[in-house]
């Protein structure tokens, strides 16, 4: 079986109308690494995650390990293990925080791949559907740092502890690639840092943590490698120090 490469966009482009937010972007978030994305506001990270996840139609290849995903609809882009969150947070504002989680692990239970289609094969599903959601989400909670608002309606929160909560949502899904938009925007100092030990931990793990973020150096201390986004295109790519002394960089954020 060949090697995970991860998260792998090549050439992709995104245009309305007559612009182009998005132009001829090469990307690739391996397993077990921290990958940043960062740009000032308007530099197309946002269209880079929406085309990724399947939300914008994009020219150019998407491909996930060895399945290639360009053109698949954003529930494939799912199955195969496509997390994401945005960054405006958008949970269930009617549900406590920790249905929030619930919901997303029951759902993640109902469609994930199970071997066989017989009858044991769907019982044995729903059976881990009523098994999983209260241990799991449980546990989901307390490893964000956000157990203490489990029963407090989800609408209620500050927005990062609703930033969190989407983070733990999309964790729901035992994600190989987790794209995170502006994740830590809102959240105190003590948050961030123990959001930054999260992503490492996750890495860690195995999964390809992918963090799109306006500040770069929010994201110095966390990344393997930086990906910079100008005006839609990659200026700069590589370590983080190397690509903080690059004068490219320098100069796109010095346009904010």
């Amino acid at each position: 079986m060949p090697a995970a490469e991860g998260l792998r966009a090549t050439g992709l482009t995104v245009r309305i109308g007559p612009l182009t937010v998005l132009d001829g972007v090469d990307l690739l978030a391996p397993p077990g690494a921290v990958t940043g994305l960062v740009g000032p506001p308007g530099a197309g990270k946002t269209a880079f995650a929406d085309a990724v996840t399947g939300l914008v139609r994009a020219a150019g290849t998407v491909r996930l390990d060895d399945a290639d995903l360009t053109g698949a609809a954003p529930r494939v882009r799912a199955r195969h293990g496509l997390a994401r969150t945005f960054a405006a947070a958008a949970p269930f504002g009617s549900l406590t925080v920790r249905d929030n989680v619930r919901a997303a692990v029951e759902v993640h239970a109902r469609t994930r791949p199970v071997a066989g289609r017989g009858w044991r094969d769907v019982r044995r599903r729903r059976r881990a559907v009523r098994r999983l959601p209260d241990a799991t989400a449980a546990a989901l909670l307390a490893r964000t740092g956000i157990a203490a608002h489990a029963g407090r309606a989800a609408a209620a929160v500050p927005l990062g502890t609703a930033r969190l909560l989407d983070i733990a949502r999309a964790l729901a899904a035992g994600p190989r690639v987790l794209l995170l938009d502006d994740p830590s925007a809102g959240l105190p100092v003590p948050a961030a840092r123990a959001l930054e030990v999260l992503l490492r931990d996750l890495a860690a793990e195995g999964v390809a943590v992918l963090v799109a973020d306006r500040d770069l150096d929010r994201v110095l201390g966390v990344c393997d490698t930086l990906y910079v986004l100008d005006r839609g295109r990659v200026v700069a790519a590589g370590p983080p120090a190397r690509v903080r002394a690059d004068p490219g960089v320098r100069a796109a954020f010095a346009r904010r």
